[in-house]
Order: C-alpha cells, then structure tokens, then sequence
C-alpha cells in the first residue's frame, strides 16, 4: 500500500512540479526544488520542505505512482 499523496502543478504534463505530499500521516509544503532529472520512465525532484527536511520525490509514468526517499544530511 502506498501511504504516499502529492499534489503537484501539472500544464502541459502531469506532474510537472511538486507543490507539497502527505506520507506517514504528515502534509510537508515544498518549499524548493532544488534539483530535477529524468529516468527512464520516471520524472525526479530533489525538494527541500518548509520544515528544512530533503526529499527525492519520483513519479513512474508507467505506474502512475509517486516514491519517496528522505535523503540525510548533517
């Protein structure tokens, strides 16, 4: 089950730029993209959250679906 919700702008494509996710019961607002690359078959964002917290944010156009990985950092 994936626990994972993002609401991103989409214009021409979906999923053009995440805005903010709910994941483990939690909403984070993005507060920056700092990076973003393709896959294949997946559309990556590296974003930073209001709350200073760094996220790998991908969407699989094949699924449809979005993964997380929460990067650390000191």
């Amino acid at each position: 089950m994936n626990n994972l919700k993002v609401s991103c702008y989409s214009g021409y494509t979906y999923a053009e730029e995440p805005r903010s996710f709910a994941w483990q019961g939690i909403e984070y607002e993005v507060d920056k993209v700092e990076k973003t690359w393709q896959e294949p078959e997946k559309r990556c964002f590296q974003v930073r959250t209001k709350d200073d917290r760094l996220f790998n944010l991908c969407y699989n156009e094949i699924e449809k679906q979005w993964s997380l990985i929460e990067l650390r950092y000191n």
